[in-house]
């Protein structure tokens, strides 16, 4: 499946930047509002092969054109093939999702039109989504040697520094910088 179709740096010098382990720990740094979406699939008759390739097959064409435009808002992605395929999608707004979604000229209405034709309610395939709106401010992250990932590798991948070593601290909620598990020495 496709990777993230870019990524931030990471400011560890010398670290590995796109599969590579950056080692320690770090956070993304998000300046607003991020939407995060989810999709995903799930093959309920794998001898239907008629039903879910196509549907799995649509989702490449997709992203290719999301990656390729970078107007488009999204920030970046992941995606997993086992033990069933999985999307997690950063947006720029609500508002971009949208438009792409309604966009006539992208690759997104007519694979979702031929699912309803083809699939309809026959329960060969399901297909699901989430969409979560999170103001700035209302999440946190934190990645342990890890390479740049998630939303870090969405936005702004940073090392976690003094005034960001816990969850609390990382969120805005308090300026209590213990975590509850001490970070590896």
């Amino acid at each position: 499946m496709p990777d993230t179709p870019k990524l931030a740096e990471s400011p560890t010098p010398g670290a590995a930047r796109r599969h590579g382990v950056v080692p320690g720990r770090a956070t993304a740094e998000v300046d607003g509002e991020v939407v995060v979406f989810l999709i995903g699939m799930r093959v309920n008759r794998p001898w239907k092969l008629a039903a879910w390739i196509p549907t799995a097959a649509a989702m490449a064409p997709m992203l290719r054109h999301l990656a390729g435009d970078p107007d488009s808002g999204l920030l970046g992605y992941q995606a997993w093939a086992l033990p069933s395929p999985l999307l997690v999608m950063y947006w720029r707004s609500f508002e971009d999702l949208g438009r792409f979604a309604r966009d006539q000229d992208a690759p997104h209405l007519e694979p979702w039109r031929r699912y309803n034709r083809k699939v309809g309610a026959s329960g060969d395939v399901g297909v699901w989504h989430e969409t979560y709106r999170v103001p700035v401010g209302h999440s946190e992250s934190v990645y342990a040697n890890m390479p740049v990932f998630g939303l870090a590798g969405a936005t702004r991948h940073r090392m976690v520094g003094a005034g960001r070593q816990s969850a609390a601290a990382r969120m805005g909620v308090t300026t209590d910088d213990e975590p509850a598990v001490p970070a590896p020495a």
